[in-house]
């Protein structure tokens, strides 16, 4: 097979779809006013943004009034975390998260610590899961929030929201879920998982980058986050990206409508990718085998670094990413993949492939050509590949 691009990182980041963009347009060009202002081109923005706010409501199960606009997923993380501490500090100063959120969490949370916060860091299992028994017995007479995600960023697992939030408001203790992986993936719907904030990113369902929402249930009296002109019913201050909320609804609805046929797609690609690859010797896994999210699949390769195959894999048009942080400039490998367990030179040695809307079989057929002799050469090159191979003899 000729070289192509396959573009899988979806996870990372997606395509702007057509439908998104032709939502915006208008909105760049045309309404391009400031929502808060009273003439005409202003009000036809607002109404543009309000009408937006009422179809991603709708998709969410949620009250258009319980839906703020943010600049990103990690904006609402923040918002989330920070002022949850501010709301509740007369009632007590324990947060309760896993150990395997994405940063946006784990990094304010560490950041809040130095500030006199107390954390619990939930240990998880070898595919990244927790149990509702696990939060009970975490929680202690001073916890004021609950925050675990949705589905994790790396390895896929799809974690119980429901009836972890139904254990957090056992004790009246407030929920949040960083949903950011899940939206438009798989089913969510607000008042049934029972949460009581929730963040959301448009980059990850094909919508454009820089907007997002906190979802704040009905009478959770969150604190301002950003002050300044009063935007977002007073709790989020700065001149709305109204173009990109707009084509934020265009994108998460059309994510929703096709939600079924979109998973059933994606799921069988995945499964056909899993089933490729593990033909690889010393490859496996990670992540929950069954609950998991339908585009994702995480991988180890022992013996390489990830870094090298997702250059070697850039190299033949393959746009993919590795758990490993190595990429960042750290040497230390993913904290998820130590949370499941993971040996520290094991773990360097993970691939992700995030499969999405516009991802086709020929992209599978072509990965699984390609992958099998990039870690067969990159294994060749390893000294540990050399001290395996002579330990077995």
């Amino acid at each position: 097979m000729e070289n192509r691009r396959v573009y899988a990182d979806n996870a990372g980041t997606t395509q702007v779809s057509k439908t998104c963009l032709d939502a915006m347009l208008p909105y760049l060009t045309e309404f391009y006013g400031n929502p808060s202002g009273i003439y005409s081109v202003g009000r036809e923005a607002k109404r543009g943004m309000e009408a937006a706010r009422e179809k991603i409501a709708a998709a969410l199960g949620a009250m258009p009034q319980e839906i703020y606009f943010t600049g990103s997923g990690t904006e609402a993380n923040n918002w989330a975390l920070r002022e949850t501490a501010k709301l509740r500090a007369k009632r007590g100063n324990h947060i309760i998260t896993t150990a395997i959120e994405h940063h946006a969490i784990t990094h304010t949370l560490a950041e809040m610590e130095k500030q006199g916060v107390e954390v619990t860091y939930l240990p998880v299992d070898e595919y990244g899961m927790i149990t509702p028994d696990e939060l009970r017995a975490a929680i202690k007479d001073n916890t004021i929030l609950v925050s675990i995600m949705a589905a994790n960023n790396e390895i896929g697992t799809i974690l119980p929201i429901k009836e972890l939030a139904a254990v957090a408001h056992e004790r009246e203790i407030l929920f949040h879920t960083d949903a950011v992986q899940a939206i438009g993936h798989i089913p969510f719907d607000v008042k049934e998982m029972d949460v009581d904030m929730m963040s959301v990113s448009a980059h990850k369902f094909n919508g454009a980058k820089g907007v997002g929402i906190l979802y704040l249930r009905r009478g959770v009296m969150l604190p301002a986050f950003i002050t300044g002109g009063g935007q977002e019913r007073t709790r989020r201050s700065g001149t709305e990206n109204v173009a990109g909320i707009v084509g934020m609804a265009a994108a998460l609805e059309e994510a929703v409508s096709n939600l079924p046929e979109h998973m059933s797609r994606l799921s069988k690609m995945r499964d056909r990718l899993i089933e490729g690859l593990l033909k690889i010797p010393y490859s496996f896994l990670t992540g929950d085998p069954v609950n998991r999210l339908p585009g994702t699949a995480s991988f180890i390769f022992e013996c390489i670094e990830g870094e090298s195959m997702i250059l070697s894999l850039d190299a033949v048009g393959i746009c993919a990413s590795s758990g490993s942080a190595c990429s960042s400039g750290s040497l230390d490998p993913s904290h998820v993949l130590m949370a499941i367990g993971l040996k520290h030179e094991v773990a360097h040695g993970s691939v992700r492939i995030s499969l999405g809307e516009y991802n086709t079989e020929e992209d599978v057929d072509y990965i699984l050509e390609k992958m099998p002799p990039i870690v067969e050469r990159l294994r060749e090159m390893s000294p540990m590949w050399e001290d395996k191979m002579k330990e077995l003899g």
